[in-house]
Order: structure tokens, then sequence, then C-alpha cells
């Protein structure tokens, strides 16, 4: 394993990290760690043309969401030192960024911060400092039928607030008739699930 703490990143910028330190002489090989989503899958495609360019050897461990989640939290707390290279998120980022057991993203000149959402910037931050750059984006959205709101005589409102959704939900629920009041994504675990 290198002498780099890890730096915890949304992979795209993290292979962009990984090189300032490479070409301080610190790591030929480095162990990323990545969520087993098609997004993550495809950032592996990568890997060849990285390791020709600048001689590292990347290692993926490819693992669910929640043992993903497990395994790198335990292993940052502790300073395991197992991975290199981390994909978290925003519940993560800022609270493991000033516990010092994440470095802050340091970009050259060429690199407008400023270009990320200014939202995102802000929940992969600490105080100001920037511990993880979003390799993807997220955001909850609320679809729903007309004619079963007004069935239920319900609204919802453009940004309402999640109580009037849940309200608006549970008017709707009926399950003798086939109709669900709120479908979720998802399978059990955190990340995993709404």
């Amino acid at each position: 394993m290198t002498s780099l703490r890890n730096t915890a990143l949304g992979l795209a910028m993290g292979i962009a990290s990984a090189s300032v330190a490479v070409a301080d002489g610190h790591a030929a090989e480095l162990t990323i760690a990545i969520v087993n989503n098609g997004h993550m899958i495809n950032m592996q495609k990568v890997a060849e043309a990285y390791t020709a360019d600048t001689g590292v050897t990347l290692n993926w461990v490819s693992l669910e969401e929640g043992v993903l989640r497990e395994q790198v939290t335990s292993d940052t707390a502790t300073g395991g030192g197992q991975y290199d290279i981390i994909n978290i998120g925003m519940q993560e980022a800022p609270i493991w960024g000033a516990a010092g057991w994440i470095e802050p993203l340091e970009f050259g000149a060429e690199y407008d911060v400023d270009d990320m959402l200014p939202a995102m910037r802000n929940g992969l931050s600490h105080e100001g400092t920037l511990y993880a750059a979003p390799f993807y984006g997220e955001s909850s959205m609320v679809m729903y039928r007309k004619d079963l709101t007004e069935a239920a005589g319900v609204t919802i409102a453009d940004n309402d607030s999640w109580d009037n959704v849940k309200a608006a939900a549970a008017a709707m629920h009926d399950p003798d008739n086939g109709v669900y009041g709120a479908c979720l994504r998802g399978k059990p675990g955190w990340g995993d699930n709404m």
C-alpha cells in the first residue's frame, strides 16, 4: 500500500488527484474502493489508458453500497490504509474531513472549482474546504398522478414539503384496489433506499 492518506473522491477527480501524488513519487499502484453501480463500473474503463499514461496500476474494489460504506468507514476511521481513493458521498465528506480522516482536495490552477454546482461543492466541503469531488449528482423529485390526488381531495404544490407529500400519499393509499400512495426506489440499505 502506498504512503498516501485516503483521498475521498467522486472518482473522476480521484484519478486526477492520484496523478499528482504519483508525480511526487508516492505510488506505483493505487487501490480504489467504489460502489458497484453502472457509473462507477464504467469508470474502470479508463484504467488501462491511465496506467499507460502514468505507469500507475489501478486496483478496483467494487462493492455493494452497504458493504462499501461499512468497509470504507471502518478502514478510514481506524487509519487502516486499505484504500488510496474512496467513493463516498455528501454524508461522509464534510464529517470525515473535519475529523481529519481524509485529505482536502487540491486542484491545479487549470481546474475551475467554481464550475461545480454550488450545492454539490458546499455539500462535499467543511468550512469552505473541499474534501470530495462529484462523479455524478442525484436529486429527489416527486411525480404523481393528478387523477389520484383529485380523487383523494389533496394537492401537491411545486416545491411542497415532504410532510404534505406524505399526507397526500396516505390519502391516496388504497391497497385493496391496487393503489399505493408512494413508490420509492430501493432495496434495503443506506444509500440504496429513500
